[in-house]
């Protein structure tokens, strides 16, 4: 599959350019962005998206933003520093990986103290390479080990977008499927739509034919249908974030999805690198949603609003799916099954 360059320093380092995914699967068209409210946005409007990938932008965003104030003495670079990745972090609450790389980089200034910002750059740019480059490993392993349960002519439905260009390469949820198409094996993905911002009709089938998968675009409603008539022996889906006890935040529609592969008995796996797991969130309690603008819902993607003037709307962008609906979490690091509490830990000793 071509390499997506989707986000990217420019070439003199003053500004990071994106794949706008707004506008796809009609448009691939880029952004150059250069300031902290032009980066605030396109984490909010999505036009930067995914968990692994906004944890790269966030890495790469910060490097630029700090030339603008390298020129400050160590004091008050630390402090506008942080108060620049506070507020991008505020952008989107849910997915772990914006706050997990901001943290990083924000080490990077607190352990340089003894040098100039102007030197505290290169370190800057090496921890936001760094983060690029143990993504494309990270979805390397992950796409590995999911494809390890598949065999040819196997279906797979998916829900969201956890693809390349949500992440850096190969993606978590759809790497099995682009990994095997790289091998030649024959698998099927069944597409959900994901309502309401469409990222399954809009992006993951567009990634999918790109990759020369076989996959066929559903309705979110048609998930059931589906199962029932046996064209899909496993449901891969991404994380934004991942609980202690094995309870998993994702796109909207999500449970709804695992409840259904329960009741066919159909495995339902959650794909993501380790950094999605936040072992102080201890239940999906904890895990903070994200409520979106109504008008994704009444008028977005329609040449007139499709639902009456004035009608309250509620548009939760994530939705927890409980521990045991999920048959394994698959990480970089393996496949963790049950008991979650433990076997998550685990990982991290």
């Amino acid at each position: 599959m071509e390499k997506i360059n989707h986000i990217r320093l420019s070439e003199d380092d003053n500004a990071l350019i994106i794949l706008d995914q707004t506008q796809l699967p009609n448009r691939e068209e880029y952004l150059e962005l250069k300031t902290p409210e032009e980066m605030y946005r396109a984490i909010k409007r999505l036009e930067v998206r995914g968990a692994p990938a906004i944890g790269i932008f966030a890495g790469l965003a910060m490097y630029v933003l700090a030339r603008g104030f390298s020129h400050l003495p160590y004091p008050d670079f630390r402090a506008k520093f942080n108060e620049t990745a506070d507020y991008l972090n505020s952008s989107r609450p849910t997915a772990v990986n914006l706050s997990w790389a901001l943290r990083r980089v924000k080490r990077v200034v607190d352990d340089s103290s003894a040098l100039s910002p102007a030197d505290i750059l290169p370190l800057l740019k090496n921890e936001a390479q760094a983060i690029l480059e143990e993504d494309v490993a990270m979805c390397r392993a992950i796409s590995e080990h999911g494809l390890s349960l598949l065999k040819d002519g196997d279906g797979v439905l998916t829900h969201c977008n956890a693809g390349p260009i949500a992440t850096s390469r190969y993606g978590t949820g759809l790497g099995p499927l682009i990994l095997g198409a790289e091998r030649g094996m024959y698998l099927r993905a069944y597409s959900d739509e994901t309502r309401p911002l469409l990222q399954g009709a809009r992006l993951t089938s567009w990634e999918l034919m790109r990759a020369g998968v076989d996959v066929t675009l559903i309705c979110d409603n048609m998930a059931s249908a589906v199962m029932k008539e046996g064209l899909v022996q496993f449901c891969f889906v991404g994380c934004d974030r991942v609980a202690a006890n094995g309870d998993t935040a994702n796109k909207i529609g999500t449970s709804g999805v695992a409840i259904l592969a329960k009741h066919y008995g159909i495995p339902f796996y959650v794909l993501g690198p380790s950094s999605t797991i936040d072992l102080s969130a201890k239940t999906g309690e904890d895990i903070k949603i994200e409520l979106r603008d109504p008008d994704e819902i009444r008028s977005l993607w329609y040449a007139e609003p499709m639902a009456p003037e004035g009608v309250k709307c509620y548009n939760p962008a994530f939705d927890v799916t409980d521990h045991s609906l999920i048959t394994g979490i698959i990480t970089e690091k393996g496949i963790v099954t049950p008991p979650y509490t433990h076997n998550l830990a685990a990982i991290f000793e």
